[in-house]
């Protein structure tokens, strides 16, 4: 049984432990290693964390199969104050993958959006993650292309995603 539970503060080194296991399977063969170490210092520092989490940028759950965690979510609702929930963050633990959990854990996002009144949720996922076809195929639709600058000569090369609930 998967289960969805809210992140405390004190999460943050699971966030990070994750993070650390599946970054570069995600995105060892898209991203150099000097930018995979940039990116991660610059997303998943304790600092930004702790910002994201006090400030609630990012509202943070973590993903549970039975008593063992594997996974978590970053979402925000009412993004650019639309009714729309951006999921910043899904990572599961790669022997998770292929066997319906991400389906289940995009369902229960859009229960949570739902319940804070969107319509739909968009994503950001890399050009060339293989998670692109996941999306896709649970009902998720390219809506535009855009090259972020996220300093240091690195560029996040993304398509935006939306799924309409």
């Amino acid at each position: 049984m998967i289960t969805i539970s809210e992140a405390t503060i004190n999460d943050i080194k699971q966030i990070q432990n994750i993070v650390n296991i599946t970054w570069p399977i995600t995105y060892g063969e898209i991203l150099s290693k000097e930018q995979l170490d940039y990116m991660l210092d610059l997303f998943y520092s304790d600092e930004t964390l702790t910002e994201q989490y006090n400030k609630k940028i990012q509202l943070f759950y973590m993903i549970f199969e039975e008593e063992t965690n594997i996974g978590f979510i970053g979402i925000e609702h009412h993004y650019n104050e639309d009714a729309i929930t951006k999921i910043h963050k899904i990572y599961l633990l790669p022997e998770t993958q292929g066997k319906g959990i991400g389906k289940k854990v995009v369902d229960e996002i859009g229960k949570l959006a739902l319940k804070n009144n969107s319509t739909s949720l968009f994503l950001n996922v890399n050009r060339f993650n293989s998670a692109l076809g996941f999306y896709k195929k649970i009902g998720f639709e390219i809506i535009d292309e855009v090259n972020i600058n996220i300093g240091n000569g690195y560029l996040m090369e993304d398509y935006v995603m939306e799924k309409k609930l």
